[in-house]
Protein backbone atom coordinates (compact mmCIF):
# COMPACT_ATOMS: atom_id res chain seq x y z
CA UNK A 1 0.00 0.00 0.00
CA UNK A 2 0.97 3.63 -0.85
CA UNK A 3 1.91 5.99 1.60
CA UNK A 4 -2.51 6.47 3.49
CA UNK A 5 -2.78 8.86 6.39
CA UNK A 6 -4.84 7.20 8.86
CA UNK A 7 -7.35 8.31 11.64
CA UNK A 8 -6.80 6.18 14.89
CA UNK A 9 -9.96 6.78 17.37
CA UNK A 10 -8.86 6.11 20.37
CA UNK A 11 -5.49 6.50 19.25
CA UNK A 12 -3.76 7.26 22.80
CA UNK A 13 -5.17 3.91 24.40
CA UNK A 14 -3.69 0.53 24.47
CA UNK A 15 -4.57 -0.76 21.14
CA UNK A 16 -4.27 3.33 19.86
CA UNK A 17 -0.80 3.00 20.38
CA UNK A 18 0.29 -0.46 19.44
CA UNK A 19 -1.45 0.48 15.89
CA UNK A 20 0.18 4.21 15.56
CA UNK A 21 3.59 2.41 16.01
CA UNK A 22 2.47 -0.01 13.48
CA UNK A 23 1.11 2.50 10.97
CA UNK A 24 4.46 4.56 11.28
CA UNK A 25 6.58 1.94 11.00
CA UNK A 26 4.79 0.95 7.22
CA UNK A 27 6.20 4.67 6.44
CA UNK A 28 2.07 6.17 6.96
CA UNK A 29 0.90 9.00 8.50
CA UNK A 30 -1.39 9.05 11.40
CA UNK A 31 -3.50 11.20 13.08
CA UNK A 32 -4.88 10.40 17.04
CA UNK A 33 -8.31 11.25 18.41
CA UNK A 34 -8.63 10.61 21.84
CA UNK A 35 -9.95 12.42 25.13
CA UNK A 36 -6.80 11.64 26.51
CA UNK A 37 -3.21 13.52 25.75
CA UNK A 38 -0.93 11.02 23.54
CA UNK A 39 1.89 11.35 25.81
CA UNK A 40 4.14 8.60 24.24
CA UNK A 41 7.52 9.38 22.34
CA UNK A 42 5.83 9.04 19.19
CA UNK A 43 3.94 12.19 20.01
CA UNK A 44 6.23 14.45 17.45
CA UNK A 45 5.68 11.79 14.84
CA UNK A 46 2.21 11.87 14.56
CA UNK A 47 -1.00 14.83 14.37
CA UNK A 48 -2.93 14.92 17.58
CA UNK A 49 -6.31 16.07 18.25
CA UNK A 50 -7.49 15.94 22.10
CA UNK A 51 -11.82 14.92 21.52
CA UNK A 52 -14.12 12.81 21.76
CA UNK A 53 -15.73 10.68 19.38
CA UNK A 54 -19.12 11.66 20.46
CA UNK A 55 -18.28 15.26 19.56
CA UNK A 56 -18.81 16.07 15.58
CA UNK A 57 -16.81 19.09 15.83
CA UNK A 58 -14.00 16.64 17.19
CA UNK A 59 -14.30 13.88 14.65
CA UNK A 60 -14.55 16.83 12.07
CA UNK A 61 -11.36 18.34 13.19
CA UNK A 62 -9.70 15.30 13.05
CA UNK A 63 -10.77 14.10 9.54
CA UNK A 64 -9.04 16.79 7.91
CA UNK A 65 -7.14 15.29 4.86
CA UNK A 66 -7.59 11.64 6.52
CA UNK A 67 -7.41 8.61 3.90
CA UNK A 68 -8.76 5.97 5.90
CA UNK A 69 -10.27 5.53 9.96
CA UNK A 70 -9.38 2.95 12.34
CA UNK A 71 -11.98 2.83 14.79
CA UNK A 72 -10.43 1.84 18.22
CA UNK A 73 -12.42 4.30 21.01
CA UNK A 74 -14.69 2.38 22.97
CA UNK A 75 -16.04 2.77 26.90
CA UNK A 76 -15.12 -0.18 28.64
CA UNK A 77 -16.85 -2.64 30.62
CA UNK A 78 -16.08 -0.97 33.54
CA UNK A 79 -17.67 2.29 32.60
CA UNK A 80 -21.16 3.21 33.86
CA UNK A 81 -23.67 2.10 30.87
CA UNK A 82 -24.22 5.28 30.17
CA UNK A 83 -21.25 6.56 29.03
CA UNK A 84 -20.63 2.69 27.37
CA UNK A 85 -23.71 3.03 25.50
CA UNK A 86 -23.09 7.23 24.21
CA UNK A 87 -19.58 5.80 23.42
CA UNK A 88 -20.08 3.13 21.69
CA UNK A 89 -23.23 3.94 20.03
CA UNK A 90 -23.50 6.72 19.39
CA UNK A 91 -20.06 7.20 19.18
CA UNK A 92 -19.56 4.86 16.29
CA UNK A 93 -22.74 6.32 14.17
CA UNK A 94 -20.88 9.97 14.69
CA UNK A 95 -17.50 8.55 13.40
CA UNK A 96 -19.44 6.38 10.34
CA UNK A 97 -21.39 9.28 9.62
CA UNK A 98 -18.24 12.18 9.80
CA UNK A 99 -16.30 9.36 7.69
CA UNK A 100 -19.02 9.22 5.10
CA UNK A 101 -19.30 12.98 5.24
CA UNK A 102 -15.54 13.88 4.50
CA UNK A 103 -15.21 11.34 1.26
CA UNK A 104 -13.86 8.32 3.21
CA UNK A 105 -14.39 4.96 1.62
CA UNK A 106 -12.85 2.49 4.57
CA UNK A 107 -13.41 2.38 8.28
CA UNK A 108 -12.41 -0.67 10.38
CA UNK A 109 -14.26 -1.04 12.77
CA UNK A 110 -12.58 -3.16 15.71
CA UNK A 111 -15.32 -5.04 17.63
CA UNK A 112 -15.29 -7.95 20.08
CA UNK A 113 -15.87 -11.53 20.64
CA UNK A 114 -18.10 -10.20 23.73
CA UNK A 115 -20.86 -10.21 20.89
CA UNK A 116 -21.50 -13.90 21.14
CA UNK A 117 -21.88 -13.50 24.86
CA UNK A 118 -21.61 -17.03 26.58
CA UNK A 119 -22.06 -19.58 23.95
CA UNK A 120 -22.74 -23.19 24.03
CA UNK A 121 -19.95 -24.22 21.68
CA UNK A 122 -16.39 -23.86 20.58
CA UNK A 123 -14.99 -22.95 18.22
CA UNK A 124 -17.05 -19.92 17.65
CA UNK A 125 -17.24 -18.90 14.31
CA UNK A 126 -18.45 -15.28 12.29
CA UNK A 127 -21.75 -16.79 11.54
CA UNK A 128 -22.07 -17.99 15.05
CA UNK A 129 -25.80 -15.85 16.76
CA UNK A 130 -24.78 -13.00 18.35
CA UNK A 131 -25.92 -12.26 22.30
CA UNK A 132 -24.07 -9.53 23.70
CA UNK A 133 -23.93 -9.85 28.09
CA UNK A 134 -24.31 -6.54 29.96
CA UNK A 135 -23.89 -3.03 28.59
CA UNK A 136 -20.55 -3.89 26.77
CA UNK A 137 -21.59 -6.82 25.18
CA UNK A 138 -24.81 -5.25 23.67
CA UNK A 139 -22.97 -2.41 22.87
CA UNK A 140 -21.06 -3.87 20.80
CA UNK A 141 -23.68 -5.91 19.16
CA UNK A 142 -25.67 -2.81 18.21
CA UNK A 143 -22.22 -1.34 16.58
CA UNK A 144 -22.03 -3.66 14.26
CA UNK A 145 -25.38 -3.31 13.43
CA UNK A 146 -24.62 -0.11 12.40
CA UNK A 147 -20.97 -0.73 10.59
CA UNK A 148 -23.69 -2.90 8.05
CA UNK A 149 -26.18 0.13 7.61
CA UNK A 150 -23.29 1.98 6.32
CA UNK A 151 -21.74 -0.89 3.98
CA UNK A 152 -25.36 -0.63 2.37
CA UNK A 153 -24.24 2.93 1.37
CA UNK A 154 -21.17 1.95 -0.37
CA UNK A 155 -18.91 2.56 2.44
CA UNK A 156 -16.23 -0.67 2.91
CA UNK A 157 -16.71 -1.27 6.95
CA UNK A 158 -14.58 -4.33 7.92
CA UNK A 159 -15.47 -5.65 11.06
CA UNK A 160 -12.87 -7.38 13.58
CA UNK A 161 -13.31 -9.49 16.59
CA UNK A 162 -10.06 -9.99 18.30
CA UNK A 163 -10.02 -12.15 21.74
CA UNK A 164 -8.59 -10.70 25.00
CA UNK A 165 -5.48 -8.74 23.80
CA UNK A 166 -2.48 -8.25 25.51
CA UNK A 167 1.04 -6.68 25.13
CA UNK A 168 3.13 -3.55 25.44
CA UNK A 169 0.93 -0.83 27.10
CA UNK A 170 -1.56 -3.43 28.54
CA UNK A 171 -2.48 -2.98 32.30
CA UNK A 172 -5.70 -3.59 33.54
CA UNK A 173 -6.82 -6.63 35.04
CA UNK A 174 -3.55 -8.45 33.75
CA UNK A 175 -1.65 -6.30 35.79
CA UNK A 176 -3.32 -7.66 39.04
CA UNK A 177 -1.60 -11.44 38.04
CA UNK A 178 1.87 -10.07 36.88
CA UNK A 179 1.61 -8.06 40.44
CA UNK A 180 1.38 -11.79 42.11
CA UNK A 181 4.13 -12.72 40.34
CA UNK A 182 6.77 -9.93 40.57
CA UNK A 183 6.26 -10.21 44.21
CA UNK A 184 6.85 -14.36 44.01
CA UNK A 185 3.42 -15.15 44.79
CA UNK A 186 1.40 -18.07 43.38
CA UNK A 187 -1.83 -16.88 41.56
CA UNK A 188 -5.70 -18.43 42.16
CA UNK A 189 -7.97 -19.07 38.91
CA UNK A 190 -11.76 -19.81 38.85
CA UNK A 191 -11.88 -23.43 38.60
CA UNK A 192 -9.85 -26.20 37.84
CA UNK A 193 -7.93 -23.44 35.14
CA UNK A 194 -8.45 -26.74 32.24
CA UNK A 195 -10.64 -24.84 30.58
CA UNK A 196 -9.35 -23.24 26.89
CA UNK A 197 -8.95 -19.53 26.73
CA UNK A 198 -7.44 -18.10 23.70
CA UNK A 199 -6.06 -14.59 23.88
CA UNK A 200 -4.06 -12.86 21.32
CA UNK A 201 -0.81 -10.48 21.41
CA UNK A 202 -1.52 -6.92 20.46
CA UNK A 203 0.78 -7.02 17.39
CA UNK A 204 -1.47 -9.89 15.86
CA UNK A 205 -4.72 -7.45 16.14
CA UNK A 206 -3.05 -4.98 14.95
CA UNK A 207 -2.05 -7.17 11.59
CA UNK A 208 -5.60 -8.35 11.68
CA UNK A 209 -6.84 -4.31 11.13
CA UNK A 210 -3.62 -3.66 8.47
CA UNK A 211 -4.64 -6.62 5.99
CA UNK A 212 -8.32 -5.18 6.40
CA UNK A 213 -7.02 -1.87 5.97
CA UNK A 214 -4.69 -2.28 3.24
CA UNK A 215 -6.91 -5.48 0.94
CA UNK A 216 -8.89 -4.97 -1.54
CA UNK A 217 -12.79 -3.85 -0.56
CA UNK A 218 -14.82 -6.41 -2.03
CA UNK A 219 -12.65 -8.60 0.11
CA UNK A 220 -12.41 -7.04 3.13
CA UNK A 221 -15.72 -6.01 3.60
CA UNK A 222 -16.84 -8.49 5.91
CA UNK A 223 -16.63 -9.55 10.05
CA UNK A 224 -13.23 -11.46 10.92
CA UNK A 225 -12.47 -13.13 14.61
CA UNK A 226 -8.63 -12.26 15.63
CA UNK A 227 -6.69 -14.43 18.03
CA UNK A 228 -3.48 -17.03 18.61
CA UNK A 229 -3.48 -19.90 16.89
CA UNK A 230 -1.46 -21.83 19.22
CA UNK A 231 -2.92 -22.02 22.92
CA UNK A 232 -3.10 -24.58 25.83
CA UNK A 233 -5.29 -24.54 29.35
CA UNK A 234 -5.90 -21.31 31.20
CA UNK A 235 -3.39 -23.01 34.14
CA UNK A 236 -0.54 -24.05 31.59
CA UNK A 237 -0.55 -20.90 29.54
CA UNK A 238 -0.63 -18.37 33.12
CA UNK A 239 1.73 -21.01 34.43
CA UNK A 240 4.32 -19.88 31.56
CA UNK A 241 4.59 -16.28 33.29
CA UNK A 242 4.88 -17.45 37.11
CA UNK A 243 8.08 -19.53 36.08
CA UNK A 244 9.33 -16.61 33.65
CA UNK A 245 9.51 -15.12 37.40
CA UNK A 246 10.96 -17.51 38.49
CA UNK A 247 10.21 -18.18 42.52
CA UNK A 248 9.10 -21.33 42.12
CA UNK A 249 5.49 -20.90 42.61
CA UNK A 250 2.41 -22.23 40.42
CA UNK A 251 -1.48 -21.32 39.81
CA UNK A 252 -4.09 -22.37 41.84
CA UNK A 253 -7.42 -24.00 41.02
CA UNK A 254 -10.13 -23.21 43.42
CA UNK A 255 -13.90 -24.40 42.95
CA UNK A 256 -15.81 -22.27 40.34
CA UNK A 257 -19.46 -21.66 41.85
CA UNK A 258 -17.55 -20.74 45.39
CA UNK A 259 -16.02 -17.92 43.99
CA UNK A 260 -18.09 -16.94 41.47
CA UNK A 261 -20.51 -15.96 44.49
CA UNK A 262 -18.03 -14.52 46.21
CA UNK A 263 -17.42 -12.15 43.22
CA UNK A 264 -20.88 -11.00 42.40
CA UNK A 265 -21.32 -10.28 46.86
CA UNK A 266 -17.75 -8.47 46.27
CA UNK A 267 -18.54 -6.48 43.02
CA UNK A 268 -21.67 -5.47 44.80
CA UNK A 269 -19.92 -4.06 47.72
CA UNK A 270 -17.56 -2.21 45.26
CA UNK A 271 -14.80 -4.30 46.69
CA UNK A 272 -14.09 -6.36 43.35
CA UNK A 273 -11.54 -5.37 40.84
CA UNK A 274 -13.35 -7.81 38.25
CA UNK A 275 -16.49 -7.39 36.59
CA UNK A 276 -18.96 -10.23 35.93
CA UNK A 277 -17.66 -10.62 32.19
CA UNK A 278 -14.52 -11.62 33.49
CA UNK A 279 -15.28 -13.53 36.47
CA UNK A 280 -18.60 -15.41 35.13
CA UNK A 281 -16.40 -16.47 31.73
CA UNK A 282 -12.71 -16.95 33.25
CA UNK A 283 -13.87 -21.28 33.95
CA UNK A 284 -15.55 -21.88 30.50
CA UNK A 285 -13.83 -22.47 27.64
CA UNK A 286 -13.48 -19.61 25.23
CA UNK A 287 -12.38 -19.88 22.02
CA UNK A 288 -12.88 -18.46 18.31
CA UNK A 289 -12.13 -20.13 14.86
CA UNK A 290 -9.55 -17.89 12.73
CA UNK A 291 -9.55 -19.81 9.74
CA UNK A 292 -11.72 -16.94 7.91
CA UNK A 293 -9.18 -14.40 8.58
CA UNK A 294 -6.28 -16.90 7.89
CA UNK A 295 -7.51 -17.84 4.30
CA UNK A 296 -9.18 -14.52 3.18
CA UNK A 297 -7.05 -12.04 4.45
CA UNK A 298 -3.74 -14.23 4.93
CA UNK A 299 -3.57 -13.37 8.81
CA UNK A 300 -0.92 -15.46 10.69
CA UNK A 301 -0.53 -14.80 14.12
CA UNK A 302 2.76 -14.84 15.22
CA UNK A 303 2.81 -15.18 19.55
CA UNK A 304 1.21 -18.07 21.14
CA UNK A 305 -0.93 -17.06 24.43
CA UNK A 306 2.13 -18.45 26.40
CA UNK A 307 4.55 -15.92 24.40
CA UNK A 308 1.91 -13.24 24.74
CA UNK A 309 1.53 -13.22 28.19
CA UNK A 310 5.25 -13.33 29.16
CA UNK A 311 5.91 -10.70 26.58
CA UNK A 312 3.39 -8.18 28.21
CA UNK A 313 4.65 -9.59 31.84
CA UNK A 314 8.42 -8.62 30.69
CA UNK A 315 7.05 -5.08 29.53
CA UNK A 316 5.62 -4.69 32.65
CA UNK A 317 8.47 -5.48 34.78
CA UNK A 318 10.60 -3.23 32.55
CA UNK A 319 7.91 -0.18 32.91
CA UNK A 320 7.05 -0.55 36.62
CA UNK A 321 7.76 2.85 37.85
CA UNK A 322 6.13 4.49 35.17
CA UNK A 323 2.11 3.36 36.32
CA UNK A 324 2.95 2.44 40.27
CA UNK A 325 0.50 3.75 42.23
CA UNK A 326 -1.54 4.57 39.65
CA UNK A 327 -5.04 3.00 38.93
CA UNK A 328 -7.93 3.15 36.82
CA UNK A 329 -11.16 1.73 35.23
CA UNK A 330 -8.87 1.43 31.41
CA UNK A 331 -6.80 -1.15 30.04
CA UNK A 332 -3.57 1.36 30.54
CA UNK A 333 -3.40 1.62 34.21
CA UNK A 334 -3.63 -1.09 36.73
CA UNK A 335 -7.22 -1.58 38.04
CA UNK A 336 -7.67 -1.57 41.81
CA UNK A 337 -6.75 -5.20 43.41
CA UNK A 338 -9.77 -4.62 46.02
CA UNK A 339 -10.39 -6.83 48.88
CA UNK A 340 -8.27 -9.13 46.74
CA UNK A 341 -4.71 -7.32 47.81
CA UNK A 342 -5.15 -9.19 51.15
CA UNK A 343 -5.86 -12.40 49.49
CA UNK A 344 -2.17 -12.28 47.80
CA UNK A 345 -0.94 -12.98 51.31
CA UNK A 346 -2.16 -16.55 50.94
CA UNK A 347 -0.42 -17.82 47.68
Amino acid sequence: MDSKRFLITGGAGFLGINMVRYLLDRGHEVTSLDLMPFDYPEKDKIREVVGDIRSREDLDKALVDVDMVIHCAAALPLYKAEDIYSTDLDGTRNVLEASADAGIKRVVHVSSTAVYGIPDHHPLIEDDPLDGVGPYGIAKVKAEDICVEFRKTGMCVPIIRPKSFIGPERLGVFALFYDWAKDGRGFPMIGSGNNRYQLCDVEDVCQGIWLCAAGEAEIVDDVFNIGAREFTTMKKDYQAVLDDAGFGKNIHGLPAKPVIWTLRFLEALNLSPLYKWVYETASEDSFVSIEKAERVLGFNPTFSNKQALVRNYRWYLENLNEFEGRSGVSHRVPWKQGILKFAKLFF
